[in-house]
Formats: structure tokens, C-alpha cells, sequence
């Protein structure tokens, strides 16, 4: 999206930052990763115009956005059983960002 250089290049950073911390901390075995909700229903979507949901709901493949309560799980599994997961980026977008 344009004017988004330096959002994109804050995510870029954070997604570094935790594989480098991920390799210095495993040998005190702490994980540590990335959670990375797409759109997410919040007050920030909410003021979108309603045009430009619609387009960005389109591109969704699951088509909808994320809810609070699901990045909210993504957190508590990673928290209670992702004891052998680390350097990870969870990537919670409904389909619209694969890798």
C-alpha cells in the first residue's frame, strides 16, 4: 500500500529482531516469536471507508477479517503448548498473506 514504507519496514525490523533473539535465547530455552494479524477487526478498521473494506475483504480468501479473540488464542497457544516453536512469524491474515 503506498505510504506504508515505514510500517512495512517496523515489521521487517521486529521479524529480525526475533529470529536473532530466537538463536541467543534458545539456549536458555526461551522461545520467542511473532504474532502477525492481517486486518483485524478493531476501532482502526472500523474507519476505513466502507468501499475500501469491501475491496480488502475481497482479497481475503477466508472472507473476513481477524478477530481480537483470535489473535488473542494465536498468543495463549503459543504461550501454553509452543514449548518447541521459536523464531516463528504465526501469520494470522485469513489466507491473504502466504509463505
Amino acid at each position: 500500500m503506498i505510504g506504508q514504507t515505514n510500517y512495512t519496514a517496523a515489521k521487517a525490523g521486529i521479524i529480525g529482531f526475533t529470529k536473532a533473539a530466537a538463536l541467543e535465547l534458545a539456549r536458555y530455552n526461551v522461545t520467542v516469536n511473532v504474532v502477525a494479524p492481517g486486518y483485524t477487526r478493531s476501532e482502526m478498521f472500523d474507519s476505513i471507508p466502507e468501499k475500501t473494506k469491501e475491496a480488502i475483504l475481497a482479497q481475503i480468501p477466508l472472507g473476513r477479517v481477524c478477530e481480537p479473540e483470535e489473535v488473542a488464542r494465536a498468543v495463549r497457544y503459543l504461550i501454553v503448548d509452543g514449548d518447541y516453536i521459536t523464531g516463528t512469524t504465526l501469520i494470522l491474515s485469513g489466507g491473504i498473506y502466504m509463505q
